[in-house]
């Protein structure tokens, strides 16, 4: 299995640097950056962790593609790929933040999945030039991941995606996340992605909300229902997007959700980099 590490809060130029240095310190394989308005850009962010960094690999957690011309966005990551090593992975979703749209004077909701397909496709037709400059480190580019929950967007991600990043929560309707999905949803999806990969190899990521360490883990759950107020307890602990209980507990939670979901690659939020360093630790 693969652990990440998404960088919420970038601080000044000298937190930052300290941050993704302790994340490979740690032992995580993979430091992103989230797309929002608010935080910083993503590829000069990237950029300034290839440089502070030796081992890690980098990435984006994911960005919205609708904000970006394709061509563009081509130019961007293949200048981020030869800048960082050939380290580079490029994670695109369709965006899900009404509010960002609205402030960059994009329609809400629009045609953002065909934003999407159309981005990966031109990318790769360009990353598939051996003339196109400035060209990527990594031969065809960096590895795509799709980020996403819906029918239309997994479909894509079956179709085109190296690593498929499962959101854990559906899209509401007027913008923003519906709320965590249980594990039955979740096994849902991940059976829905297989019947269109139709064989195919990739790899399974989910991006885990929280991370608690502690001796009591029910408690610890009962606590953590504020996340999904209509499941019991029990069904809280089989989330994939919660990891809570002593240091072995979520060893084997983790190995459980690798056996029935398939999930090898996983992700958490920057303010649980520090609770989950035993639990790698330990798998090390």
């Amino acid at each position: 299995m693969r652990f990440g590490v998404k960088m919420m809060a970038a601080g000044t130029r000298a937190e930052f640097v300290d941050k993704v240095r302790r994340a490979e310190e740690l032992g995580f394989d993979v430091v992103t950056v989230a797309d929002h308005l608010g935080m910083p850009a993503p590829f000069p962010a990237l950029v300034l962790a290839a440089e502070a960094t030796s081992r890690v690999r980098l990435g984006t957690f994911v960005l919205n593609a609708p904000f970006y011309h394709p061509a563009l966005l081509a130019r961007d990551a293949a200048t981020a790929d030869e800048f960082s090593g050939g380290r580079l992975e490029l994670g695109l979703g369709a965006g899900y933040v009404r509010e960002e749209f609205e402030a960059a004077g994009l329609p809400w909701p629009g045609r953002r999945i065909d934003h999407v397909e159309r981005t990966i496709v031109e990318l790769r037709k360009l990353f598939a030039d051996d003339g196109y400059r400035p060209g990527p480190a990594q031969d065809g580019g960096p590895p795509l991941m799709l980020g996403g929950w819906g029918d239309r967007m997994l479909t894509l991600a079956a179709r085109y995606a190296d690593i498929v990043a499962l959101t854990g929560a559906p899209a509401a309707k007027d913008g923003g996340l519906a709320g965590l999905a249980g594990a039955d949803a979740f096994a849902e999806r991940v059976s829905f992605l297989r019947a269109r990969l139709d064989g195919r190899p990739v790899e399974i990521n989910v991006l885990v909300q929280v991370v608690v360490v502690t001796g009591d883990r029910r408690a610890a759950l009962a606590d953590l229902q504020r996340f999904a107020p209509s499941m019991p307890v029990e069904a809280i602990g089989e989330l994939p997007t919660l990891l809570v209980g002593s240091v072995p507990e979520i060893a084997a939670q983790l190995a459980g959700m690798r056996d029935r979901f398939g999930i090898r690659y996983v992700t958490v939020l920057e303010r649980s980099m520090d609770a989950f360093a035993p639990v790698l630790e330990q798998l090390a």
